[in-house]
């Protein structure tokens, strides 16, 4: 591994000013689960690591039934599944936490890390596009906020600019009859990344039989994990039905660009597109009938 330096930020303002400082080769560590493989294998060029563990407001995990969900950059994933407030109102965040490398992982990594790795199968990424999550963005110039669909902007690649660090997500409350499913293909257990992961949330009426909203998010099947917004679009305000569901998934389909690799060829990837889509709006929609 790379000699680097070690700074423990104590603060945000603290933490830009370093990253400002010490440009394009300092890193954020956090649970350190993707960053520390990446140096030890010679794929990152890290000169400076700064902690940022220490920090209060990347540690919040503040659940309110009325004004939603925030959630600190370096929360680890099994406090977010420990909290059952957090799995009834976002079931989709939750089943892609619980599948992120085993128990020990779980331990370390964090919502935040996963999405500023920035890769294009991370589980992460397709539920926090599907919950209309927010991601807040302190820098030298103060403090903004981004859609989550738009922060990766490349495989590792992220709209953080020179000094920025990612401070937590937003997510907002769920709505009445809503609830969210994630999913993904692997081709066995020991093979931890995704094919093609496939992310939902639907909003149905009083009666459970009408869709009201939707949002599709797939991941694995292009440069950044996609917010397939046609293809939500489609089933507003569609009665529920294979017919509907169908022709959301077709269009999921159509916005995929794949590449073939190991794990799997192109054509496979868009076919699984339109079955995951198909499991994960049923899902969601299952979800909500069964809360009932």
């Amino acid at each position: 591994m790379q000699d680097f330096g070690y700074i423990a930020a104590k603060t945000v303002s603290e933490a830009v000013a370093l990253l400002d400082e010490k440009g394009q080769t300092a890193r954020i560590l956090a649970g350190g689960t993707d960053i520390i493989v990446q140096v030890r294998e010679a794929r990152r060029d890290v000169d400076w690591m700064i902690d940022i563990k220490s920090i209060p407001e990347v540690n919040v995990l503040d659940y309110n039934a009325d004004t939603g969900l925030t959630l600190g950059a370096a929360v680890e994933c099994y406090k977010i599944y420990a909290v059952d407030e957090i799995c009834d109102a976002y079931p989709g965040l939750v089943d892609a936490t619980k599948i992120i490398g085993g128990t020990a992982i779980q331990g370390r990594a964090g919502v935040g890390g996963n999405l500023c790795n920035a890769s294009p199968a991370a589980d992460c990424i397709p539920p926090l596009i599907v919950l209309n999550a927010s991601c807040v963005i302190a820098g030298p110039n103060g403090e903004r906020e981004l859609p989550t669909e738009q922060f990766c902007t490349g495989p590792g690649q992220t709209a953080l600019e020179k000094g920025e660090m990612l401070v937590s997500l937003k997510i907002p409350a769920p709505e009445s009859n809503s609830s969210s499913f994630y999913l993904r293909f692997i081709p066995r257990n020991e093979m931890d990344i995704a094919v093609v992961g496939a992310g939902a949330s639907v909003t149905l009426d009083d009666a459970k039989q009408t869709i009201v909203s939707a949002r599709i998010a797939l991941g694995a099947v292009a440069p950044t994990p996609l917010f397939a917004e046609e293809a939500s679009a489609l089933l507003a305000g569609r009665e529920v039905s294979d017919a509907a569901i169908d022709e959301a998934a077709e269009a999921a389909e159509a916005i995929a660009r794949p590449i073939s690799d190991m794990r799997g060829t192109a054509e496979q990837r868009t076919h699984l597109v339109g079955v995951l889509t198909r499991r994960a709006l049923n899902g969601a929609i299952q979800r909500i009938r069964d809360a009932a």
